[in-house]
C-alpha cells in the first residue's frame, strides 16, 4: 500500500533458504537460495543483513539489491525484522527505522488464517513478536497497523517527511 501511494519507492527483494511456495518467483518475492549459496554469500559480505528466523531459514537483504534500486534512482525500502532493521540502523547513515506493529491477537489472527504455520511455528512467532515490541523504542517511528488504510496513510506522511531533504538523493533508504 505504501508504494502505491508513493510510486518513487521500491522494496528490495529479500533472500531466502527456505523453500519456495507455489506461485512464487525467484526475484519478485524473494531470492531463492541454497544453505550453501547463502553461506558463500555471507562469507563473501554480500548481506547488508541477515538472520536465522525461527523457522531456522535464513533472510538477508543483499547489498546488490540496495545498489540496484539506488541505481535507478528510487527510494529503497526494506521490509525487515527488528534485529535487522537495528543493525542497518547502526551501519547505513541517513537510514530511517519505522517500527510497524498491530496487538498479538491481531498478529495471531493473521497467522492462523495465512494458513503456512503449524500451530508451534505459530506460538514460536508470537512469542518473537513479544520479544520484538520490547525493541520498538529503539526505531525512529512507530506505525499501528490496526487499519490498513489508517496505517498506510500515517506511514506515507512518515516516509514522506523523511524523504523529502533528499528525494533526489541516490541511495538513501528506509526500512520499516
Amino acid at each position: 500500500m505504501l508504494v502505491e501511494r508513493m510510486p518513487q519507492l521500491e522494496v528490495a527483494v529479500s533472500a531466502t533458504t527456505r523453500a519456495r511456495r507455489e506461485g512464487e518467483v525467484d526475484g519478485r518475492e524473494y531470492w531463492f537460495l541454497t544453505e550453501e549459496e547463502f553461506e558463500q554469500r555471507v562469507q563473501a559480505g554480500a548481506f547488508l543483513e541477515w538472520v536465522v528466523y525461527v523457522s531456522g531459514h535464513r533472510y538477508g537483504t543483499l547489498a546488490s539489491e540496495i545498489d540496484r534500486i539506488a541505481a535507478e534512482g528510487r527510494v529503497c525500502v526494506l521490509e525487515l525484522e527488528t534485529e535487522g532493521a537495528l543493525a542497518v540502523k547502526r551501519t547505513v547513515p541517513g537510514a530511517v527505522t519505522i517500527f510497524i506493529t498491530a496487538s498479538l491477537a491481531e498478529l495471531e489472527r493473521r497467522l492462523q488464517m495465512r494458513a503456512t504455520e503449524s500451530a508451534g511455528e505459530i506460538d514460536e512467532r508470537l512469542d518473537l513478536a513479544r520479544h520484538q515490541l520490547e525493541q520498538a523504542n529503539e526505531f525512529d517511528h512507530v506505525v499501528l497497523n490496526d487499519d490498513r488504510e489508517r496505517a498506510a496513510d500515517e506511514l506515507a506522511d512518515v516516509v514522506r517527511t523523511a524523504i523529502r531533504p533528499s528525494l533526489h538523493a541516490a541511495g538513501t533508504m528506509l526500512r520499516p
